[in-house]
């Protein structure tokens, strides 16, 4: 079990990418926290957690607040004795033009996918350097590193994070501290279910292995970046994006 005798906090846990991510840090042996801005949410993913035999706790957090994030450094801490992995993976979108995107809307995204990410590392890092150790992994996205139509704060956003990850690398390294991103391409979430399916279409047409990625796929590159496999890798982003990036991606 790459993960026994670590403790692993995972944000956006509540469903999706975020619930399986929770799930696959406990059964390879670590202690979760599993943290969602929906309460019963996060209860269910960490009940499932200990149904399965591990052993979660669930934190009710707000990711774009500083008390709401501290609180839940702090719960890991004080419930697992320490906070070995910090994965940054909630976020939203909203999708309409700058002149048609409300101010509330841009600072909603900017807050919730990439000040989150800010007040993560924040919070946990004191502990981490304490330490002498420790991993974080952000969620980025292909928005990140080319622009689409309509999605001005969410792109904005991912490529804060993607920067923001190099940026940390380099102020952090020196303390044993390992921080990088994993960047999904189009993925089959409840999320994107709402979806028009000759959306999907035109969507996945620009990833080359013509199919949309799958929530594993994208949780097998977190758990492995935050692996002692990837021990001399940081302040870089994998891309999870089924090729998508590689020239043949569009609008």
């Amino acid at each position: 079990m790459r993960f026994r005798g670590k403790v692993a906090i995972v944000t956006g846990a509540g469903s999706g990418i975020g619930r399986l991510a929770a799930q696959r840090f406990a059964a390879e042996g670590a202690q979760v926290v599993a943290a969602d801005i929906d309460e019963a949410r996060a209860k269910e993913t960490a009940a499932m957690i200990v149904g399965e035999g591990g052993r979660a706790a669930p934190s009710r957090t707000d990711v774009t607040k500083s008390a709401d994030v501290k609180a839940m450094i702090d719960l890991g801490i004080e419930r697992f004795g320490q906070v070995d992995i910090l994965y940054n993976h909630a976020g939203i979108t909203r999708q309409a033009s700058v002149c048609d995107l409300s101010e509330e809307d841009w600072d909603l995204v900017l807050a919730t996918n990439l000040k989150s990410v800010f007040l993560g590392c924040k919070h946990v890092l004191p502990h981490m350097v304490a330490r002498g150790q420790g991993v974080i992994v952000n969620t980025g996205g292909t928005f990140g590193f080319y622009a689409r139509p309509e999605y001005p704060a969410y792109c904005a956003a991912k490529a804060g994070v993607h920067n923001l990850t190099k940026q940390i690398a380099l102020d952090y390294s020196r303390h044993g501290i390992r921080i990088n991103a994993v960047c999904p391409g189009f993925i089959d979430t409840p999320i994107n279910a709402s979806i028009p399916p000759e959306a999907i279409a035109r969507i996945v047409a620009t990833q080359p292995l013509g199919r949309p990625g799958k929530a594993e796929e994208v949780v097998a590159a977190a758990l492995f970046l935050a692996s002692d496999e990837a021990s001399f890798i940081t302040g870089t982003t994998l891309l999870v994006d089924g090729g998508q990036l590689s020239g043949r991606h569009g609008c």
